[in-house]
């Protein structure tokens, strides 16, 4: 008798990822020629001795951490930047050679241990956590490169900036921790009113200029996301982390005239049946959707267990055959419905465009940010791995 596993081996590939786009019923597009482009962008709007870390924790906000760190290290970046230790031995494990940052706190001994392992780059937050660091690095007889962490307002991670001496002071006599950098976070770089952004720099400065006094001189200063890179120049120092800017989306609406960026991901699906509705029927669960005359609709293989969120039901629309088609009746867990009366040819296996580009008609991730009231960061992480994604 034929196991299920050889049959199981004889009937599917052995890689099911590497399905063609044709054979998928939704997916991500990454456009990295996009992303290149925005990178050189940035590039070209830093000094010539800023650096540019790159930060590509979240996946590379769900575009694909491996291939985007690759990407943007080829095009010039100098650094990347993820949030966990877990993403760091990936982007590791992937043949990157580049430094890592990983910006979360660190404080398991096992933990610790494989940051070293993997020649990772941790951030330190706190005087306890160093010593715990360097207890565990001189029992492995170990060196690591950290980067300090100062809280200038945001009262997240990071020792308070008035602390800054002291802090620097104590991690400097820990033998096992080789100190890469002083930085901080701002709150609202993004927000037009500009007093606590301010507010954190001048606090930022002080501590700098505090540490100097005291004859410690950090080998790079970095301050600035993507919103006070692209808004503020004073605030670069020896270095920027860039996210959402890498990925062609913009902090804030007062910031899009700065520099021309690309978006770099689009969401696609196809549909899968087209069918007429009879007046007053309901469309989907609840049915918060009642057809008042005859309705032609078409069901798109792409739901809320992919990223599409639930809450945006009768308020998405998306592009079919270089239309806009409204989405109606609640978005389910792996498939929604457009209507369609005005498009007569759409069939099975067109492809609908969520968020993306055709001809003049554009969706982007702040469209759903701004109905949901959230961020645009929100969506783009949203999108679950049950989506391919397909670099072109």
């Amino acid at each position: 008798m034929v196991s299920w596993q050889e049959q199981k081996s004889k009937k599917l590939p052995q890689n099911p990822l590497s399905l063609l786009v044709n054979r998928q019923r939704a997916w991500v597009e990454v456009d990295l020629d996009a992303l290149g482009h925005n990178v050189c962008a940035l590039k070209s709007w830093l000094n010539s001795a800023t650096k540019l870390m790159a930060v590509v924790k979240a996946d590379a906000y769900g575009h694909g951490a491996v291939t985007v760190a690759q990407t943007v290290l080829a095009h010039g970046a100098d650094r990347v930047a993820i949030a966990t230790l877990a993403e760091g031995v990936e982007l590791r494990n992937s043949g990157i050679t580049a430094p890592i940052l990983i910006l979360g706190a660190i404080n398991a001994v096992e933990d610790i241990q494989a940051v070293a392992a993997w020649d990772l780059e941790a951030t330190i937050c706190n005087p306890e956590q160093a010593v715990v660091f360097n207890r565990t690095l001189a029992r492995l007889d170990q060196f690591l490169t950290v980067h300090l962490k100062l809280d200038t307002g945001m009262s997240r991670l990071g020792t308070d900036w008035q602390s800054a001496v002291a802090f620097v002071s104590l991690v400097k006599s820990l033998s096992h921790l080789k100190i890469a950098s002083v930085y901080s976070h701002f709150s609202t770089a993004d927000e037009d009113d500009r007093k606590i952004m301010d507010l954190q720099h001048q606090r930022f400065q002080t501590a700098i200029a505090q540490l100097k006094a005291a004859g410690f001189t950090p080998p790079l200063i970095h301050l600035a996301n993507s919103a006070a890179t692209l808004g503020d120049r004073s605030t670069h120092y020896d270095m920027v982390r860039v996210g959402l800017a890498l990925y062609g989306l913009y902090p804030a609406a007062h910031l899009t005239q700065v520099l021309k960026l690309k978006p770099v991901l689009q969401v696609k699906a196809k549909i899968t049946q087209v069918k007429i509705i009879p007046p007053g029927e309901g469309v989907s669960y609840g049915r918060k959707f009642i057809t008042q005359e005859a309705t032609k609709i078409a069901v798109v293989g792409i739901g809320y267990a992919d990223g599409v969120p639930r809450n945006l039901s009768n308020r998405l629309q998306a592009i079919v055959a270089g239309q806009l088609a409204s989405q109606i009746g609640s978005i389910t867990m792996d498939q929604l419905m457009l209507r369609v009366d005005h498009l007569p040819q759409v069939q099975p296996g067109d492809i609908v465009t969520l968020i993306g580009q055709q001809n003049q008609l554009k969706i982007t991730a702040d469209d759903w940010a701004n109905k949901l009231e959230t961020i645009s960061w929100e969506i783009l992480c949203g999108f679950k791995h049950r989506l391919p994604r397909i670099f072109v």
